[in-house]
């Protein structure tokens, strides 16, 4: 894992005029957060084709040319590509090695990109016929990914509210959930909510009974009648005044970062509003609209050369935009200091 950020050129950010940097590492210069906890950002949303790859890729490299150590995952096995939008090859080692068990470890698995700074771990070479990890397997996974030496982990999630990628998701320190501007995304941009939701509360649960009710809540068409998570916490409350209080805590902490992908008018813009409003008025939970990315014909041009976006057209509109969401995400972890 070291060798990917030894004698590289590293972009830093000079704090007083705001400008951008560059400058040669004579020798391995250990990031500010190695030894401590990696912030994992986990990207997910309700249906395939919405960006969570293309925002994945992007906001790591974008991260990593602001200074900081940066390792991507892709845990799509099913249908992986992070390594496309990021330009590497069909690497030799991949998570589908650790899903089968033929090595313990992730750190073998991270290979290097075109960008430095940014590790990558893809997904290919999966098992078609068991792609996904046992839960075990997973709690493993997401175990070691708290030990990686670097500022931040992108988890690139599926499709979809399959329990693996919400396991995935609910993770991160950020839930990036990625919203394109059609009905259908819409729509399964709120079953990917309430799925989230309801995972997490399950977890948080320390009761039978009150776990219990929460998978009851889960089909909704439950013969109790509950349809959303504020009807849920009533029917807690009943059950363990205690519960509901920890449900309380719990709801208020869950707290999904929203993006619109690919605005073409303004009311694409006002989307996210629009979520944002429904999640709050109809499930009771808090989500976050941190930014939105044009529809940009460069997008499409940089995957077809295999190249990230802000390398291939560094000032096209949406790489403007990436870089303005990469810098809201890196308030959260301090910068590498100047040498």
């Amino acid at each position: 894992m070291a060798t990917l950020f030894v004698d590289r050129r590293r972009v830093i950010l000079e704090r007083r005029t705001g400008r951008l940097i560059t400058a040669r590492s004579h020798a391995t210069q250990p990031s500010p957060h190695i030894g401590s906890t990696p912030r994992l950002v986990a990207v997910g949303g309700g249906k395939g084709g919405v960006g969570k790859t293309f925002l994945s890729s992007n906001l790591s490299v974008a991260l990593a040319k602001l200074g900081f150590r940066v390792v991507a995952i892709d845990t799509d096995i099913e249908g992986p590509n992070l390594h496309t939008w990021l330009g590497v090859g069909q690497p030799k080692a991949s998570l589908a090695d650790f899903v089968a068990g033929r090595t313990d470890s992730i750190m073998p698995l991270i290979s290097e990109t075109v960008v430095p700074g940014l590790g990558l771990i893809a997904a290919t070479h999966g098992n078609l016929a068991a792609a996904q990890p046992s839960a075990e397997r997973r709690i493993e996974l997401l175990r070691q990914l708290r030990t990686i030496p670097c500022d931040f982990v992108f988890v690139d999630c599926g499709a979809g509210a399959h329990p693996a990628n919400i396991d995935y998701f609910l993770v991160g320190d950020e839930g990036l959930l990625v919203l394109h501007p059609e009905p259908t995304s819409v729509e399964n941009t709120y079953t990917f909510v309430r799925a989230a939701f309801y995972r997490r509360m399950q977890l948080a649960m320390q009761k039978h009974d009150v776990r219990e009710r929460i998978r009851e809540a889960m089909d909704q068409r439950n013969e109790r009648g509950i349809r959303t998570p504020l009807h849920l916490l009533r029917e807690i409350e009943q059950i363990d005044p205690e519960e509901g209080q920890r449900f309380v805590q719990s709801m208020r902490s869950f707290r999904p970062r929203l993006i619109v992908n690919e605005v073409g008018s303004t009311e694409d813009i006002k989307l996210g509003f629009s979520v944002k409003k429904v999640c709050k008025q109809f499930f009771g939970i808090e989500v976050d609209y941190l930014g939105y990315l044009n529809r940009d014909a460069q997008v499409l041009d940089a995957v077809r050369h295999k190249t990230p976006l802000l390398d291939a057209h560094p000032d096209s509109d949406a790489a403007v935009y990436l870089r303005r969401i990469a810098r809201k995400l890196a308030e959260a972890v301090p910068l590498p200091a100047a040498d």
